[in-house]
């Protein structure tokens, strides 16, 4: 019927047909005032006590008093808004997701709520990548199985790669401390070990001298007379022969005494006094001979007599196979002439042995020990 108003079963009105036939557009229905006072409606629903009524649906009771309350009818813009947003919710049902770190609360409320969330949790589940699955928690007092060992071993053991290179690594850090122990051997411990040779060697060719001890010849090794470098501050024994082991590495100065190297002495009437000694390590007594100047003392002490010479001249690098310069009248030197020298050897440069460096001095003037020290020990 034309204009008639559509009826619940409940009597509530659910739409209103549109003038000139059809059907009429939806409304939010009007619930009469007097309904629930209605005497057919409180027949057809008793009242139940509230502890008897589950939670649902003392819930959809108190939605449906909120729901019906009469209220004024929504115009076309009202209805436009409701069914745009139906239709964006409809095209994107699914709601957003909780972060991990906040857990989905539960849902509670009416019915229609919680079949909303069992739809949307459905979707969900539907549409989701499945979980990986979780291997089952082992318990860690239990024993491994031998696949498990073997595993757990294969896993502890290292690769060919890593192994190499730590070996590596452990080769070339031993290589290093040894190379470092080598240098504080040759630069430290060889000059304190040369210095306690060289006081045992100066005590022993003084106590010789006390005695009186006159040998007719001085063996390989033999000390027999003490240098005085002043200016630097140098006081060595002398020993007969360069030998290496015997002579040069104990701190010791040598004396050229073996053909064809054999050189004068210091109480021959003429000749040159040839000696060598070590620059650096092992006491290295002429490691400061190249600071020498034109007249600056040497003199040799022996049992008889103090032999002072004056430096002359100096050559700072020649072979080692160049003999010539411990001549009796030296090559290089400047002197004319046969007289009493002295000549001092050692290598060069610093730390090798390529070359040799040769100092010359001339006798100035022979004292005996028994009228004291000369003018150049004195002070």
């Amino acid at each position: 019927m034309a204009g008639a108003v559509r009826r619940h079963r409940c009597g509530r009105p659910v739409g209103r047909a549109r003038a000139g036939g059809g059907q009429g557009r939806r409304v939010t229905p009007v619930r009469p005032e007097h309904e629930h006072g209605s005497p057919w409606f409180r027949a057809a629903n008793p009242p139940q006590p509230e502890a008897d009524l589950p939670d649902s649906m003392a819930y959809t009771e108190a939605y449906t008093e909120a729901t019906w309350a009469p209220g004024p009818v929504p115009d076309d813009e009202t209805m436009a808004l409701r069914t745009e947003d139906t239709h964006r919710i409809l095209a994107d049902p699914e709601p957003p997701r909780p972060s991990p770190a906040t857990p989905e609360r539960p849902v509670t409320g009416g019915r229609a709520e919680r079949r909303k969330a069992a739809k949307g949790r459905g979707r969900r589940r539907k549409g989701s990548s499945p979980a990986p699955a979780t291997p089952p928690s082992q318990d860690p007092g239990r024993p491994l199985t031998r696949v498990e060992a073997r595993r757990a071993a294969r896993a502890r053991k290292d690769s060919v790669g890593v192994v190499a290179s730590r070996v590596v690594g452990e080769v070339f850090i031993t290589f290093g401390v040894v190379m470092l122990l080598f240098v504080t051997y040759q630069l430290w411990w060889t000059n304190i070990r040369a210095g306690l040779e060289v006081d045992k060697a100066k005590k022993g060719i003084e106590d010789a001298w006390a005695e009186g001890r006159k040998p007719d010849a001085f063996e390989p090794g033999q000390g027999f007379a003490i240098m005085y470098i002043p200016k630097l501050d140098v006081v060595v024994p002398i020993a007969e022969g360069i030998n290496k082991e015997k002579v040069l590495d104990r701190g010791m100065v040598g004396h050229y005494a073996e053909p064809p190297l054999k050189t004068a002495m210091p109480s021959d009437k003429q000749g040159n006094f040839a000696v060598a000694g070590h620059r650096n390590t092992h006491g290295e007594p002429f490691r400061y001979i190249n600071r020498l100047t034109p007249g600056d003392p040497i003199v040799v002490e022996t049992q008889d007599a103090y032999y002072t010479y004056e430096m002359a001249s100096i050559l700072p690098q020649t072979p080692p196979s160049n003999v010539s310069v411990i001549q009796p009248v030296p090559e290089g030197s400047g002197f004319t002439g046969p007289g009493r020298y002295i000549t001092l050897t050692t290598c060069t440069p610093e730390f090798t042995s390529t070359y040799r460096m040769i100092v010359w001095g001339k006798m100035v003037d022979e004292r005996p020990r028994s009228k004291g020290k000369p003018d150049a020990l004195v002070g």
